[in-house]
């Protein structure tokens, strides 16, 4: 196909095709003319990668970049791989964060792999989690706004069986699928996970104040 037809099999414009091409997320079509390139199925599906890695996932091109890297050219599935994928979507963490109280957290409910090194990891520097962890306790702090421990506990064990469901479902018969599963499953599943707190929320609203009755 053309890259008009690419455009709308895609429903991306054809300028911003062009883009990607020249910021090498797309690879090239196959040369017809100077002017001309033939696209197949992969760009469709390479196309609709990118646009849910930038719209959806809301990365940036370089970040995007990293994740297609990690997809097309993988590590061994080790938990290196798995900390790599994590990197190339985690947001930018500030030098001075305080990541104390964080740790604690994490210890007391015993996942030391997050703060101690283990067999298969570098170890080195502290978590991309940890550190997000003490950003977002410190903007609480920052605010006044007090979550207690026991609903801090609630919050861990929830992500916790989460994350058991994902990583038991977790491809291993290529690095390239065990990946591709773990970046896309934190890029376009954490807006999942929110919205379905939100609709969790409202749920729970209604059958702890339930609406009045209508009069008669």
């Amino acid at each position: 196909m053309r890259i008009s037809e690419l455009s709308r099999a895609t429903g991306v414009p054809v300028a911003t095709i062009k883009f990607y091409l020249r910021e090498g997320l797309v690879p090239e079509g196959v040369r017809t003319s100077p002017n001309q390139a033939q696209y197949d199925d992969a760009h469709v599906q390479r196309l609709r990668l990118v646009r849910a890695l930038v719209g959806v996932g809301g990365l940036s091109i370089a970040a995007t970049r990293e994740v297609l890297g990690h997809i097309d050219e993988p590590a061994q599935p080790t938990l290196d791989l798995l900390g790599a994928a994590h990197q190339a979507v985690a947001p930018e963490l500030p030098d001075d964060v305080d990541v104390t109280p964080a740790v604690a957290l994490v210890r007391r409910w015993g996942w030391s792999s997050c703060v101690d090194p283990v067999e298969g990891t570098s170890g080195d520097g502290i978590d991309l989690g940890v550190a997000g962890l003490a950003v977002a306790l410190a903007a609480l702090d920052d605010a006044g706004f007090v979550v207690e421990p026991d609903r801090m506990d609630t919050y861990a064990e929830a992500m916790m069986r989460v994350a058991r469901a994902e990583i038991d479902d977790l491809p291993t018969e290529t690095p390239s699928a065990a990946v591709r599963y773990v970046v896309l499953g934190t890029v376009l599943v954490e807006p999942v996970l929110l919205a379905l707190r939100r609709l969790a929320q409202r749920e729970a609203s209604v059958a702890r104040f339930p609406p009045a009755a209508p009069h008669v």
